[in-house]
């Protein structure tokens, strides 16, 4: 038996010295745990070394696609015609038997084999080291990772660029001539611009008239509801607009042709420019629409350009003059660009725009990454991620409260606080709380006779207080006397004379009680004068 080994500097054939020992697959990989048991149990036959990377990148992509080249099938017809072949691809193992009439074996002792011969392939082949094989691995891993990029020629997003570039020119265009037939027209038919608000509409109708003065003639019912065509027609009667010969409306006419022939081939452009963008850029038309997605690709450059952007770069794309006037001035930086014309922003409240940009330009650098360097045609990814955007829109709108990103598990009901409100019903406990006028208290003004009781209160008080003082000294008289006796006993507790301070205090009411009543004696002799 024979195997089939692929490395970074060609193909190498070893011979299975003893294939008993293939029966026990678990024991395969013990023979390999030396060199010298692998040498015994593997040998190398033939070894078929690349010239250049071009060559070997070549060999590599035939095998990824399980074809053999035609180095390998010219090796193997000198090396195993008549001998069965181990290989690690069963694919490659059918073509080759079918095409060069070899057998071919793959099963896991072959596995086991391969994995066994990986372990000591610097051993196995002589002057094929480690210091060797790992720059060749490298450099071939870099040339198939550029050749697996592959770009069909339905991925040319230049006519994208070009279309896109070609309608805002249009658009201009026509702007600018449905205005001039407005002005025009206008001199004539002054009432027509109000009534009909469409450019389009205005023109077929401009081309259809002609003089004012067949309106009454005419049907305009495939162009204008039937509301509009009354009302055109009433103000053809009665307009202030001056006459105009027929040269006049013969140019009219004709730069309404215009007006219309743009217009169709504008429609034309925009439904090739749909089905290139759902063809390139099927993600990003998902999420952001074609137009804006068309021009996001045109002001990266390319499709590919604009994949190697990050998510904080699509998203101001587009406001670039006014982000360094931003900070410049050391203002507020934008926070979108041509994103914001994306139908997700455009519905959410000014408030939360600039959070739903933020989010949507991650998903689109996501969704262009797949689009430009993806093998699918498909928008899966595109519609999933807009379905997302829009449910974290109505979470931020409030329409949505309690549910969790990511979860739609449990949605707690979110409610104000009232004690009063019972817990299984929605009822109250108790009635509303009406305001009780008759709890109020009312501040009286002090009369006479009240002033008066307050009077005496104050005065029996400090009759008390006086009364108090004169018996202190009475108790003061015996404590001195027994104090003369025994001098050298301490002193006996009695009561201190007043400070300063308490004689102030005591001067000061009485003299607050004296104040009131002089002024109560000025009062009655006033009295007295005014009786007399």
């Amino acid at each position: 038996m024979h195997i089939l080994f692929e490395t970074p500097g060609g193909f190498a054939i070893f011979k299975v010295l003893d294939e008993g020992k293939l029966s026990n697959v678990e024991d395969i990989g013990n023979e390999f745990l030396t060199a010298k048991s692998a040498r015994k149990m593997v040998k190398l036959v033939a070894f078929d070394k690349f010239d250049n990377t071009a060559e070997a990148l070549e060999a590599v992509a035939k095998l990824l696609e399980g074809t053999p080249s035609k180095g390998l099938r010219k090796f193997l017809k000198a090396n195993c015609v008549g001998e069965t072949l181990a290989v690690a691809d069963s694919k490659l193992g059918n073509i080759i038997k079918e095409k060069l009439k070899i057998d071919c074996v793959h099963n896991n002792a072959v596995m086991e084999l391969l994995r066994g011969v990986r372990s000591q392939l610097s051993e196995l082949i002589s002057g094929l080291g480690d210091k060797d094989l790992a720059p060749m691995s490298l450099g071939l891993s870099h040339s198939l990772a550029r050749y697996k990029l592959k770009f069909s020629t339905d991925k040319v997003d230049t006519m994208i660029i070009q279309a896109i570039g070609l309608l805002d020119d249009l658009d201009k265009e026509l702007n600018t001539y449905a205005m001039r037939v407005r002005e025009w027209y206008g001199w004539h038919f002054p009432e027509l611009a109000k009534i009909v608000q469409d450019n389009i509409l205005y023109a077929k109708a401009v081309k259809l008239m002609g003089n004012r003065v067949n309106a009454a003639k005419l049907d305009f019912s495939e162009i204008l509801a039937d509301e509009v065509e009354a009302e055109l027609k009433e103000a053809a009667v009665i307009s202030m607009g001056t006459e105009v010969s027929d040269l006049d409306l013969l140019h009219i006419r004709e730069l309404c042709d215009q007006v219309l022939s743009l217009a169709e081939y504008r429609a034309q452009l925009f439904d090739y420019l749909k089905s290139r963008m759902n063809t390139i850029a099927p993600n990003l038309s998902a999420l952001v629409g074609e137009l804006v997605g068309a021009r996001l690709i045109s002001h990266g450059g390319s499709l590919l350009n604009l994949s190697k952007q990050p998510g904080s770069t699509v998203q101001i794309l587009g406001a670039e003059k006014a982000l360094f006037r931003a900070l410049k001035t050391k203002h507020a930086t934008p926070k979108y660009g041509l994103i914001y014309h994306a139908s997700v922003v455009c519905q959410a409240t000014p408030k939360n725009k600039g959070k739903i940009s933020r989010s949507l330009a991650a998903k689109v650098a996501l969704a262009v990454r797949c689009d430009a360097l993806g093998y699918g045609q498909d928008n899966t990814m595109g519609v999933e991620n807009r379905l997302k955007l829009e449910a974290r829109l109505r979470t931020l709108e409030g329409k949505d409260l309690g549910r969790l990103s990511g979860s739609a598990k449990g949605k707690p009901k979110i409610e104000v606080y009232d004690k009063d409100k019972k817990k299984g019903s929605g009822g109250l406990i108790t009635p509303a709380k009406t305001y009780n006028t008759a709890a109020d208290s009312l501040l009286q003004t002090p009369t006479v006779d009240s002033e008066n009781g307050v009077k005496e209160k104050k005065d029996k008080k400090k009759k008390k207080k006086k009364a108090d003082d004169e018996e202190e000294p009475k108790t003061e008289e015996p404590s001195k006397k027994k104090s003369k006796k025994k001098k050298t006993e301490a002193e006996p507790e009695t009561a201190e004379e007043p400070t300063k301070k308490e004689k102030k205090k005591r001067k000061h009411e009485e003299e607050e009680t004296e104040m009131p009543v002089k002024k109560k004696e000025r009062s009655e002799k006033k009295k007295k004068k005014t009786e007399v």
